[in-house]
């Protein structure tokens, strides 16, 4: 078979990937199998890759290739999500630029823009991954608003809210004025930022003493409606029924008394303003003040402030600032850093306001997510993040559910009368309904008005792994309830709350079953500097770009190579092109093997027998070791096992101990097994790079057309034999030792040497004496019972072994060299001792571990004679 000289990514992928599409190996169906279910975490319709989705979907293929290797009916269902905030900016942005304001035009118009944006950009970012490699079952591809999966959030709407957790009322929200909508606690970035602090005296009534208060936000002073103190503190016992007057706007206000004021931060006295303050609006509920709201939706100021009506806030802060002044209010004006929130997605500067929204009840309904992760019927990886997820459930606040928004899932409540509503799934049952409730059976559907608001995008979202197989509207069909539950969520730490437990809180609510029993958290991709990639710090590059460069193989193992479980990635172009070099690597062993020529009637050598013995045995272990980190979720650590195993063990010790002298044949028997081997590492390979082994693996042996790797099973774990791996492992450092003396004294690999062996301190390990004759071109290996004259020394383990030099040896090197090695394991000595005598250790440890720390106390002490001896040998 001719083999190209160079592997060529972009010569195989598009080949191999239309192979998999045409031969319907992505798709799955209900079977007899047992399935292996992921439901892809939907990318905004209109976004495209960047090096997050990278790294997540990645790491699902390696989960989904296994699975589906392992004999598994896998159902990898990709999907989009509408993004309400994100897609109606991107609409927004571009009607203005064609000088339309959404104002300008009716909800339906708008909508209908929204609909033309989501069908040009929509899903360009799932034909991206294709390029990754992602195996999902495009037949299955979803939407968050297609027709299904919108009749089935507005359904849960209805049912939560004739259950009575869905209520609407006025709250503290975190108002976004850029995008003029309510947002989660989680959609808020706080970042230290440099601000002012400024304290402003207040007059007490009647008097002419005043209170300082220190405030960040002096804007807001127009809001105020009371000062609070401390109760316990000495300083304001005399305010008891007094009244102080607000600067500016000249309000009388009472003085109030609340343990929440911290007596030691700033002055001691808190301006409240209920409308614009968390803590405030509560401090204003248990006192019953009034809320003064100054702020429009925009930002600006309402008439309700009194002063600077229609300026910006922060325009309003300055003019605040100079009132004051003149007024001979403001004391003095500090520098201060403070936490600042700020919208994840427009980075407006977050507005605590007073807002009329719908919320869904979260505390008894959440109860069974707390206690399902509690008892570990569904797992977290890594387990530390079981604790964050404990915490945030046990403090759980209503959900307001409600986003000023068109683009999205509009409330299904419609509204009649004077402040009366009905809750329905479509206007029909809502007319229907609201006659009812209102006994006019003359109303018609223009007396209606639905609810302006949308719902918010995790409402969606929560319902997805039950929405996917179409759960909601027909709760007992095959498909819900085949591939319900699913087996694992691959995600992001910074969503586990407003995601993750949102959609186990759905799970059991509508299934009464989770909706998943692993989650897997994975970290952030970050540049060397540790900031997370972005556009906008223009330090990402392109994913595309970076397949082109180095492969979608070279990518996907440069993504996973230093991605440990839930800790973020560091990216460098280092981390691919080693990908790239993997690629090259398993290409060039297969040329390699694939050159050798065959002889039928050449005997198999005793080292290739060896070889073939001991690499079966590595194999078996590492696979043991490859299994049980994908069991635990150490992906990463799976690769590496199967990187070294291929690069470390199979490239360069065990084609180096069968490949054939230049020219020679080789027996049928090495070469058989050789591709048997390579076969076994393909298959292990495949998860992570799926195209460079599919090609390899159909240059192998002819195939039929249907035939591919990635629907082959996986090789099962053989038993192993220990020893053989030891043995073998005492070999390879004798032949390293042995390479290392050839290199420090400029002998040629082509002289042999004569190896000879303390039989005093031989452990009997090390058998493989056919390997090490073979790989450092040793003559014979002789035992003796003491140092050969003129020769150097190697301990390996215990064992003592020499090599003649003649007149070559170097008596001071040798005897800096012994030293070193004899400081060294005095050293460890200490260590093992320390142990050893400590009889909480001895008396409390595993009868096995103490154990192996005597055996270590034993080697060591007789390596330490058998140094101790060489170096006497050398200074006589």
């Amino acid at each position: 078979m001719d083999i190209p000289s160079k592997y060529k990514p972009g010569d195989s992928e598009s080949r191999w990937y239309d192979h998999w599409l045409k031969n319907g190996y992505f798709k799955s169906q209900p079977d007899d199998r047992e399935p292996y279910v992921i439901t892809i975490p939907p990318p905004n319709v209109t976004g495209v890759l960047h090096m997050g989705h990278m790294l997540n979907n990645t790491l699902q293929d390696v989960l989904v290739r296994r699975q589906r290797m392992m004999g598994k009916n896998v159902c990898w269902v990709p999907g989009t999500d509408h993004a309400s905030i994100a897609t109606e900016a991107k609409v927004v942005a571009k009607l203005k630029k064609e000088g339309v304001g959404k104002k300008d035009i009716s909800r339906d118009e708008f909508l209908e823009h929204a609909w033309e944006w989501t069908d040009k950009h929509g899903g360009i970012i799932l034909e991206q991954l294709k390029r990754l490699g992602a195996s999902c079952d495009w037949d299955r591809k979803l939407f968050t608003m297609d027709e299904d999966r919108y009749s089935s959030v507005i359904k849960v709407f209805v049912d939560l809210y004739s259950k009575g957790l869905i209520y609407r009322g006025v709250r503290m929200v975190n108002w976004d004025p850029d995008a003029k909508t309510a947002v989660s606690d989680e959609e808020v970035i706080y970042t230290e930022e440099d601000s002012k602090l400024y304290y402003v005296k207040y007059r007490v009534v009647g008097s002419d003493d005043y209170l300082t208060i220190a405030t960040t936000r002096p804007e807001t002073i127009l809001g105020d409606t009371a000062v609070c103190v401390n109760p316990a503190d000495p300083r304001f016992k005399g305010l008891k029924d007094r009244k102080v007057i607000v600067p500016m706007v000249d309000r009388e206000v009472p003085v109030i008394y609340d343990d929440y004021v911290d007596m030691e931060f700033g002055t001691g006295c808190l301006k409240i303003t209920p409308a614009h303050d968390l803590n405030d609006y509560e401090i204003g509920l248990r006192h019953g003040l009034d809320s003064v709201d100054i702020f429009n939706d925009d930002g600006t100021l309402s008439e309700e402030a009194g002063l600077f009506t229609g300026e910006d806030r922060f325009r309003a802060r300055e003019l605040s600032v100079k009132l004051l002044q003149s007024a001979g209010a403001l004391e003095k004006t500090e520098n201060y850093r403070n936490k600042i929130g700020r919208s994840e997605r427009t980075n407006s500067v977050i507005e605590p306001k007073l807002s009329l929204q719908w919320f869904l009840n979260m505390k008894d309904i959440s109860k069974p997510a707390l206690d399902a992760v509690s008892n570990s019927e569904i797992n977290i990886y890594p387990p530390k993040f079981k604790n964050v997820y404990r915490h945030w459930m046990e403090n759980v606040r209503d959900w307001c559910i409600s986003r000023q928004l068109w683009w999205g899932h509009r409330i299904p409540a419609w509204y009649y009368g004077k402040g009366k509503f009905v809750v329905a799934e479509n206007e029909s049952d809502a007319l229907a309904l609201a006659r009812k409730e209102s006994g006019n059976n003359t109303l018609e559907l223009s007396d209606l008005r639905q609810d302006e608001d949308v719902l918010d995008t995790w409402f969606s979202s929560w319902l997805w792994p039950i929405t996917c197989f179409n759960g909601i509207l027909e709760p007992d069909n095959n498909d819900i309830n085949y591939y319900y539950p699913t087996n694992a969520l691959i995600t992001a730490p910074e969503i586990l709350f407003f995601w993750v437990a949102r959609m186990i809180i759905a799970g059991y609510e509508y299934r009464e079953e989770k909706p998943f029993s692993d989650v897997y958290l994975h970290g952030i991709v970050r540049d060397a500097d540790r900031r997370k990639m972005s556009k906008s710090l223009g330090n990402s590059p392109d994913p595309i770009e970076l397949i082109n460069k180095y492969g979608a193989d070279g990518i996907r193992v440069g993504m996973l190579l230093c991605s440990p479980a839930g800790n973020d990635l560091l990216y460098d172009d280092a981390l691919p092109e080693q990908g790239r070099n993997f690629a090259n690597k398993i290409w060039n062993a297969f040329r390699l093997v694939k050159s050798w020529k065959m002889e039928d009637s050449c005997d198999q050598p005793e080292w290739s027998r060896d070889a073939v013995l001991w690499f079966e045995n590595s194999f078996n272990e590492a696979l043991k070791k490859y299994n049980d980190a994908f069991d635990k979720y150490r992906i990463s650590d799976a690769l590496m096992i199967v990187y070294r195993l291929f690069w470390d063990d199979f490239s360069s010790w065990f084609l180096e101990a069968v490949k054939p002298e230049y020219g020679k044949p080789v027996d049928t028997t090495t070469y058989s097994a050789t591709i048997k081997l390579f076969d076994r590492l393909v298959h292990l390979i495949h998860p992570f790079m799926p195209f460079i082994t599919e090609e390899i693996w159909h240059m192998m042996e002819s195939r039929k057309d249907n035939e591919s790797l990635m629907v082959s099973e996986m090789p099962e774990t053989g038993r192993t034999k220990k020893q053989v791996i030891r043995d073998f492992d005492h070999s390879k450092m004798l032949v390293t030792a042995i390479r290392k003396i050839r290199k420090e004294n400029n002998i040629p690999n082509r002289d042999s040497l004569d190896l000879f062996v303390n039989s005093n301190t031989d452990d009997g390990e090390g058998s493989f004496s056919s390997i090490v004759k073979r790989l450092a071109n040793v003559s014979g290996i002789e035992t003796v019972e003491s140092k050969p004259a003129d020769s150097v020394s190697m301990m390996i383990g215990i064992t003592e072994y020499y090599i003649v030099l003649g007149d070559k040896v170097d008596k001071e090197d040798e005897i800096k060299k012994v030293e070193i090695d004899l400081s060294y394991n005095r050293g460890f000595l200490q260590s093992v001792m320390k142990k050893l005598n400590n009889e909480r250790f001895v008396n409390n440890a595993p009868m096995k571990v103490v154990e192996m720390e005597k055996k270590k106390k034993s080697d060591t002490e007789q390596k330490i004679r058998s140094l101790e001896v060489r170096l006497d040998e050398l200074k006589r």
